[in-house]
């Protein structure tokens, strides 16, 4: 069991109340039909009173998912959370695109993602390369695009952390941006 630290309670609190968020699921069957994965995120998101500004669908491409990340980009949302390509399967390039992009990773996402997805599939969860981390002070999420998978990332670990996460990266900005600018 987690140990309960005061100083995360505060940023979580501190946090902001909602948060905008693009989804983009990268499939090469999937259609708006068929994601089933994509609408569980956003159903997940709003049913915490968070709002989806873009939902998007394309191609397991790098030129596409590169496409997809400067429009999710461009909305000014806080989050952006991609499904699918995350395995090892020769098509499955998501997180090959998305990697150099990123300006800070956040390992713990995949470790803990990988813990709590072997304890439900045991050794198969090595395959998933789930990732995390920031670009442009956004946060970046990539999930494997099985419909568990999902769910297992969003109520484990992203919606729990969501608004701790934007906050930080909010605050942080804020900061920077007060600081004056210094030399040497």
């Amino acid at each position: 069991m987690a140990k309960k630290s005061s100083t995360t309670k505060k940023h979580r609190v501190e946090g902001p109340k909602s948060v905008t968020a693009a989804i983009v699921t990268v499939s090469d069957t999937r259609t708006y039909k068929t994601d089933e994965s994509g609408r569980l995120i956003e159903e997940r998101l709003i049913a915490k009173g968070h709002r989806v500004v873009r939902h998007g669908l394309c191609l397991d491409e790098p030129s596409k998912i590169e496409k997809e990340l400067r429009a999710s980009l461009a909305t000014g949302c806080d989050v952006i959370i991609f499904n699918g390509g995350t395995g090892i399967a020769p098509r499955d390039v998501t997180i090959e695109t998305i990697a150099p992009r990123l300006e800070k990773r956040i390992d713990g996402f995949g470790e803990l993602f990988r813990q709590l997805s072997y304890e439900e599939i045991g050794g198969a969860a090595m395959l998933s390369r789930a990732m995390a981390g920031t670009c442009q002070s956004k946060v970046v999420f990539c999930l494997p695009g099985s419909p568990d998978a999902v769910q297992l990332a969003m109520d484990a670990l992203i919606l729990p952390e969501i608004n701790h996460v934007v906050g930080l990266l909010k605050w942080r900005g804020r900061l920077l941006g007060a600081r004056p600018n210094s030399t040497g």
